[in-house]
This record gives C-alpha cells, sequence and structure tokens, in this order.
C-alpha cells in the first residue's frame, strides 16, 4: 500500500484518517474521532470529542506521525474557545514539541502559534466566497481579522483599495504584520490592534463599503459598530452560533436572532443570503448572513 493513500472496503475507498483511526482505536471511537482532524500547516490537530481524554487519542497521534509526511507535530485541542482571546486550550501529543508553523491557503502564507491564536481550515471556502464578492476599489473592514486569513485572501484575490484589520490580540496582531509582508500586502491590508468597537469608533466611521464580523460570540452586539463603519449603505458578513431544535433550520434561527438584534439596536438591515458554515458542537451550528445594512438618520 502507498504510503499516505487509501484502501478499499468493499467497492469504497476508506479514507486514510478513518483507516488510521479504526486501526489504532477501534471502530466505535473511530466514527468519534477521524472526521474531528485539521492538518494546519505541518501540525495535526485533533479536536477531542466530549468524554474523551487527550491520552485516549495518542496511538493515534504517533499513527499520524508515522503515516503522513508533512505531518511533524501533534496536539490535542479540548472543545470551545475561551478568555479574552477566544483561543482554544491544546495539550501537545506527539512529534515536535513546537506549536508555530505556515498555513498555506489559496497560495497565501499564514504563520501562526495555534495555542496562541485561533485558526480553522473548515473557514477556507468562506475565505474565497467572500473575496469573490468585493468589488474593485471597494474599502473593507474585517473587524475580528486575527492572524489576517480573510482579509490576506481578499487582498490577493480582488481589488480592494484597502482592508481595515482589527483584532485585540497582540499575538494575532503581530501575525498578522508579518503576514501581511509575508504575502507583499502593504498598503492594502492595514492591521489595527485593539478592540474592534473602540477602534471603528475612533478612527473608521463612514469609511466602509463592507464589514467582515467572524467572531460569533461579538458579531450581534458589536453589531452597530459594524454599521457606523459603513458609508451611508453596505454589506456586512456576520458569522453567528445557533442551536436550533430539532428539524429547526439552522439558518432561520440565525435570521430570527439578527432581526430581534436591527429591532433593538434600530437598524435598517436585511438578509440577502445565508448558508450553514458547519457544525460547531451537538446540534450547534456555525451559520453566515450576509445582510444590507443602511444608515439611520
Amino acid at each position: 500500500m502507498k504510503r499516505g493513500g487509501s484502501v478499499k472496503e468493499g467497492r469504497r475507498r476508506i479514507p486514510l484518517l478513518k483507516r488510521l483511526a479504526i486501526e489504532v482505536l477501534g471502530e466505535d471511537l473511530a466514527k468519534r474521532v477521524w472526521s474531528r482532524v485539521e492538518f494546519i500547516g505541518d501540525i495535526a490537530v485533533i479536536k477531542v470529542p466530549f468524554s474523551l481524554s487527550p491520552k485516549d487519542l495518542r496511538p493515534l497521534a504517533e499513527a499520524l506521525l508515522r503515516e503522513v509526511p508533512r505531518v511533524k507535530s501533534v496536539w490535542a485541542a479540548f472543545p470551545g474557545v475561551g478568555g479574552e482571546y477566544r483561543v482554544r486550550s491544546y495539550i501537545h501529543l506527539a512529534g515536535d514539541m513546537r506549536s508555530e508553523t505556515i498555513y498555506k491557503e489559496y497560495g497565501c502564507l499564514f504563520k501562526i502559534d495555534i495555542t496562541k491564536v485561533f485558526l480553522t481550515p473548515r473557514l477556507s471556502y468562506e475565505h474565497m466566497r467572500v473575496a469573490k464578492l468585493v468589488k474593485e476599489g471597494e474599502v473593507v473592514t474585517n473587524m475580528f481579522a486575527g492572524v489576517g486569513t480573510f482579509s490576506i485572501v481578499i487582498a490577493k484575490y480582488s481589488k480592494p483599495r484597502a482592508v481595515h484589520s482589527i483584532d485585540i490580540n497582540p499575538a494575532a496582531y503581530q501575525y498578522m504584520v508579518d503576514n501581511v509582508l509575508l504575502n507583499k500586502v502593504e498598503g492594502i491590508v492595514l492591521p489595527y490592534l485593539g478592540d474592534a468597537a473602540r477602534v471603528i469608533d475612533e478612527k473608521l466611521v463612514s469609511t466602509s463599503d463592507r464589514v467582515l464580523m467572524p467572531l460569533p460570540d461579538l458579531a450581534l452586539p458589536y453589531l452597530p459598530h459594524a454599521v457606523k463603519a459603513l458609508r451611508d449603505r453596505g454589506i456586512v458578513h456576520l458569522y453567528l452560533h445557533v442551536k436550533p431544535s430539532i428539524n429547526e433550520d439552522p439558518r432561520i434561527v440565525a435570521e430570527k436572532a439578527f432581526y430581534s438584534k436591527c429591532i433593538e439596536y434600530g437598524l435598517d438591515c436585511k438578509v440577502i443570503y445565508s448558508r450553514v458554515v458547519r457544525m460547531v458542537g451537538p446540534r450547534k451550528y456555525q451559520v453566515v448572513l450576509d445582510t444590507y445594512c443602511s444608515k439611520v438618520n
């Protein structure tokens, strides 16, 4: 069998990760684990399922080091994010005791330390989807820019006049500055360190055609500041976490929460597109709402 390939199961081919998980963990446990592995540069991250401990995942970590040539370090990530800077908690499982790497996406390079900033490859589709929506000459404000993934992909694949990129996490800000240089988008992606609401209120009122809000915990509370950043009108992309009831559409739940806040804040906004981005927990989903907002006189 070729290293890094897959094996046949009847007429189907078993993905490498699934095969490794079955071999080292057994089929029952593998079902809960194999789809929870992410590759960030040369680091493999295994998101720990509820009721398991990191030590249960060490056999899979060792197998990843043996079978996947690009993997040099394996870490376990605990569920959820926390703290002021909204990062995951990790524990090292195998390989190099190193948490910094270079992550590649759409030809862009992102230097990152997974223990200091948040990044998931599962948002890569959204990065390009939004970039394709940005029109030539637009000014974009990214309120929660992290290491600059959305901002730099937009700068490389669209023709924005500027992308104002804000983050409150000093580590994320410094990596963003480094990544701007690494991807040669100086003068287009403009990094700011600070709270997005304060930066907008002090520097970016009525500057932008489009605003990104990719931090679900703060998207609705900070919505008035996003609208404040727009010129007379424009597009706001919100990413929300919702937990619908059985048979309830997550998009409808997200839209109801959005319109409720618009009424509360006195905002003139409407949803023009929505999609489920990913599942983030038991019956918990991340939903993106593309909205059109006008300033209220």
